[in-house]
């Protein structure tokens, strides 16, 4: 098959999860084609099925905006008809399903059939797209889709609440490749290590965009229980519009000197393998990708029990699930784990062993047969 696939490549979670399901599927055979405005953070090496093709926006003293949604559309156009694709797959609802809709109107202009599939990542349903401005585009694109795909059963049940769709939804897991995870350190992660945690501190790890939603002063509080009990040390990676707030709540609970941030970061691989704990206390998750990356690292997570994060995360076996705002009960798990050495190599076993049910070899297939089911269903048409 010739794929097409459409995303944000920036560090926020639909674009990794594209990016690396592009390169999946390049590495069984299919040629894939990606399209977006920058090469895709997580495109690090190129294999001989993959292609970029760069969308610009046109430049022009009329406008105060780029028009991107039709600068995207165009390239759509180009590159199915000149690629030959078989189908496109946007992630992330604004704009790419409409203007995916908009290039497979001009195309059939043209007598060529090109389907294509939608996934929903979160946010494009719980928060930018419930806008009354962009609902109705929404709704529609949604519903002129060939397929729909969504990354938990939390966000098919948000996305009929919130929206009018009369079209059928599938849940599709987000996924890891097990194999590509650290699970022993080399000389490289134990200098880091001895550098974060000179004396042997337990090391506990939060990774994100440092949104508001992501509740990051929570772990700032949590933390400070610990280790009144216990020896630790914290590691918050990325940035974001809650990272000044975070660095004064540090400053007020005279704990700077045990917090590591390291802003943003290419790949979580080298964080999580010298982490011991992860914590993921959001307010909502459509899904909780970072949960999963900590768990296919052998590392167990401490989380709210918010949107799909339980589908992640299972209680009393990967980590443990709190309520939102609990600090008390979510320090109390992380002592749980962390205070015996026993205690936390069973939660480290097990959940590596649960994130081999998110395994890419599990998950690939299924969008396989979506594609193959679209694909089936344009060939009748004609």
């Amino acid at each position: 098959m010739k794929i097409g696939i459409v995303l944000y490549p920036t560090f926020g979670g639909s674009g990794v999860v594209a990016t690396e399901l592009g390169k999946a599927l390049a590495k069984k055979g299919h040629e894939v084609h990606f399209i977006s405005y920058n090469q895709p953070v997580r495109l690090d090496h190129f294999h001989p099925n993959i292609r970029y093709h760069e969308v610009r926006p046109f430049n022009y003293p009329l406008f105060d905006y780029q028009p991107y949604e039709l600068a995207l559309t165009s390239k759509l156009v180009d590159v199915v008809r000149y690629e030959g694709l078989d189908l496109l797959h946007v992630h992330y609802a604004i704009p790419h399903a409409s203007a995916a809709y908009f290039a497979q109107q001009i195309l059939k202009s043209h007598g060529v059939e090109i389907p294509f599939v939608t996934t929903l990542h979160g946010t494009d349903i719980t928060l930018v797209g419930k806008h009354p401005a962009f609902e109705p585009v929404i709704t529609f694109s949604i519903n002129q889709s060939n397929a729909v795909t969504v990354v938990s059963q939390s966000l098919k049940d948000d996305t009929y609440k919130h929206f009018t769709i009369d079209n059928g939804i599938e849940v599709i897991h987000n996924f890891i490749e097990p194999e590509s995870y650290c699970h022993t350190l080399g000389e490289e992660e134990l200098k880091l290590k001895n550098k974060v945690a000179p004396n042997g501190e337990r090391i506990i790890t939060h990774i994100s965009n440092f949104r508001k939603v992501k509740r990051i002063q929570d772990i700032v509080r949590i933390f400070k229980k610990v280790r009144e009990k216990i020896p630790a040390k914290l590691i918050l990676a990325g940035d974001g519009p809650e990272r000044f707030k975070v660095e004064q709540l540090c400053e007020e609970l005279g704990i700077c000197d045990h917090v590591t941030m390291l802003g943003n970061i290419q790949s979580a691989n080298e964080v999580l393998c010298i982490s011991d704990l992860f914590m993921l206390p959001s307010e909502t998750e459509s899904f909780g990708l970072a949960a999963l990356e900590a768990l296919a690292s052998g590392v167990p997570v401490i989380s709210s029990n918010a949107g799909g994060i339980p589908e992640v995360n299972k209680d009393g076996y990967s980590g443990f699930l709190s309520n939102v705002g609990d600090i008390d009960k979510m320090a109390k798990d992380t002592l749980r784990i962390l205070e015996s050495d026993e205690t936390l190599n069973k939660f480290k076993k097990q959940a590596f062993e649960h994130s081999k049910n998110f395994s890419i070899e599990k998950i690939l297939p299924k969008y396989e047969a979506v594609y193959d089911r679209v694909m089936a269903a344009v060939k009748r048409e004609d």
